[in-house]
């Protein structure tokens, strides 16, 4: 409820729940999540290609944003995957005697690396799939329209960047010396694993882009265009959007998080053959939910996110600003 202290007592219930949403004109807050749907932007911004800054300035904020909350990202894989108790404390403290202060940027390299071609690819499907839907009809799109499209386009950004995703989880779980580079991480795991273990967790990943995705169209499409037309068109205040932001994510992560949860246990999981993963019910998705639930409880779907939620304010306060000033440097106006 912090968002309520920035506002006057006239405030509607539907401007409140618009508040869970921070986004200015197209400015996208990155904070390390994959699934949002990609923003719109207006005709003139595609045909002078500001668009491509917009989305360079977002990279660079989200690859600033990540690297300075990765070792709070380290220590929620960690805990995502231990079957034990074990508390951010013990993580921190076992990560830092195990590799060192350096040790808790391990998988940061590649999760900033797969920053533009997601971008990149989930922009380029959405206006694709956009088109087809309209039809070429110049009219505005529905959210129900918004929403197919945007979980499309994020379906098949996830699909062609989605064993980065797993490279990202070995090397933020490797032990020292176990890989010396991105390149020989993908290698001995192809070696030793196979093309397939690259798409280890792509299920419930894709099934985790349907309720991120709706909380971002329900909250964000409907709810802002009652408050903007409530309020003519004034843009609230950084310090709302920074609050109201925080709120927005921890809502997705509520959500979706289970998702997130197995995906990221079926992608440490190292595959010795195709013999094991038919005889080990936990090497699948309904196989790893249940495994959980009958061992460690329905809490056990939320190992980690405590440090999610930690890391919500600074990762957006940081994206925010470093994606103002980007632009600003890139020669996007802006309001």
């Amino acid at each position: 409820m912090i968002h309520l202290l920035f506002y006057p007592t006239k405030c509607n219930v539907f401007f409140t729940y618009m508040m869970f949403e921070v986004r200015v004109e197209n400015k996208c807050i990155d904070i390390g999540e994959d699934m949002n749907v990609p923003d719109d932007f207006t005709a003139n911004e595609m045909a002078s290609g500001k668009v491509w800054r917009h989305l360079a300035a977002g990279g660079i904020a989200g690859a600033v944003s990540r690297t300075c909350t990765a070792p709070l990202d380290r220590i929620k894989i960690f805990l995502q995957v231990q079957a034990s108790k074990a508390s951010i404390s013990d993580s921190f403290r076992y990560m830092l005697k195990e590799g060192g202060v350096s040790s808790f940027w391990r998988g940061n390299g590649i999760n900033v690396l797969k920053i533009a071609p997601e971008s990149a690819l989930k922009f380029a499907a959405y206006e694709q799939i956009k088109r087809l839907i309209r039809q070429n009809q110049d009219r505005p799109m529905s959210i129900y329209e918004r929403f197919a499209a945007g979980a499309v386009a994020g379906g098949i950004s996830q699909s062609a960047i989605y064993p980065l995703e797993v490279l990202k989880t070995r090397l933020a779980l490797r032990k020292t010396g176990q890989y010396s580079s991105i390149l020989d991480a993908a290698s001995k795991i192809y070696t030793n694993e196979g093309v397939r273990s690259f798409y280890r967790g792509y299920l419930p990943n894709l099934i985790g882009i349907l309720p991120y995705a709706g909380i971002d169209l329900a909250v964000y499409e409907t709810l802002k265009n009652k408050y903007l037309s409530q309020y003519e068109n004034e843009q609230p205040s950084f310090w709302v959007l920074l609050a109201c932001g925080s709120v927005s994510s921890t809502l997705g992560q509520v959500c979706s998080y289970p998702l997130a949860l197995v995906r990221t246990r079926l992608q440490a999981q190292v595959i010795k053959s195709e013999t094991v993963i038919q005889k080990d019910s936990t090497m699948t998705m309904g196989g790893v939910f249940k495994h959980i639930v009958r061992t460690e409880g329905f809490a056990g779907l939320y190992r980690g996110i405590t440090p999610n939620f930690i890391k919500v304010l600074p990762a957006v306060s940081i994206s925010y600003v470093v994606y103002e000033n980007a632009s600003r440097v890139l020669g996007v106006n802006m309001t």
